[in-house]
């Protein structure tokens, strides 16, 4: 078995409620994630992330479509198929009288973990709340809370976690405990991670993969490294030694002028070299202080596919 999660034609309609007519969140949508693999799954709001995540999760039933979890088939085989993965979700949905010990049990419970096998103190202190592990839940700051989530998405001993927006409105230090805590997982255990993220330059650092959704549909589906060659467009910034006047660049460059007197050149690598631009900027006289490149990121990527679809 070569992926994690299969998912062939999956459809879901939301019906209407006589003031608003159905809306259909997935059109047909296929993917395959890899197993042992960070995958980042993107797109803006509205665009089925969630919904796909909630049908994975068994939270949301789908309308049509295939969709099957570290190789059994959702419809034949739920219960094997929804132990197989474990979601962190983005809302903080705890019990504010249960500890974070008996949060964990009780997780452990719900899935059928027996007494013998359950793992409550090492997750605790694989998520940092060791120390906290009798404390009510009430207690806990927000970003204990999502350590929390965490921790309980893995009592079951998950093949694959499901992060939803995981890092949104946390500070750094519990952002990269969170990181370093995934990368573990993926690299000691081989667990497969499928992560969503507003924090585009998160899915440009961590994920192996990315798909790109939007309007319940796949735009794109590529290798991290991939993605960004898609856009060729370079910007090569040149710090004048004194305000310069016209500078005529070569065809298919675009010259904008920056605030602080630099000049931004932006152009394709595979029509102009930097040499090229450079000996253009040096032959109109300019003397040049500094000069530094910028090139394209998951942004640029993602808001050129979206916007295009």
């Amino acid at each position: 078995m070569s992926n994690a999660i299969e998912i062939e034609g999956l459809r879901k309609v939301y019906a209407g409620d006589g003031k608003s007519p159905e809306k259909e969140a997935l059109k047909g949508l296929d993917l395959d994630i890899p197993k042992g693999s960070i995958f980042g799954l993107l797109g803006p709001n509205g665009a089925g992330k969630s919904t796909t995540i909630n049908i994975l999760a068994g939270l949301v039933r789908k309308t049509s479509g295939k969709v099957r979890i570290w190789g059994f088939d959702q419809d034949v085989n739920p219960r094997q198929s929804r132990a197989a993965i474990g979601v962190m979700p983005q809302e903080l949905n705890l019990d504010p009288f249960f500890s974070p010990a008996g949060a964990l049990e009780v997780q452990a419970g719900l899935y059928g973990v027996p007494k013998r096998d359950r793992r409550t103190a090492e997750i605790l202190d694989l998520v940092g709340l060791a120390d906290k592990a009798d404390a009510y839940a009430r207690t806990l700051s927000g970003g204990m809370r999502r350590r929390l989530l965490l921790a309980k998405a893995l009592v079951h001993h998950p093949q694959i976690l499901v992060l939803d927006e995981p890092t949104a409105g946390v500070d750094i230090e519990l952002r990269q405990m969170l990181w370093r805590n995934v990368r573990r997982l993926n690299e000691e255990r081989g667990m497969t991670i499928i992560l969503t993220t507003h924090y585009l330059e998160e899915a440009q650092e961590m994920c192996d993969e990315i798909a790109i959704v939007n309007h319940g549909e796949l735009v794109v589906r590529d290798r991290t490294d991939a993605l960004l060659n898609r856009l060729d467009g370079k910007t090569m910034v040149i710090t004048p030694e004194t305000p310069v006047g016209d500078v005529p660049v070569p065809d298919g460059v675009t010259l904008d002028r920056r605030g602080d007197g630099a000049l931004a050149l932006t152009y394709s690598r595979g029509q102009v070299s930097a040499a090229q631009l450079l000996a253009a900027v040096q032959d109109a006289g300019v003397a040049i202080r500094d000069v530094r490149t910028e090139e394209a990121d998951l942004e640029d990527v993602f808001v050129s596919l979206t916007h295009g679809s």
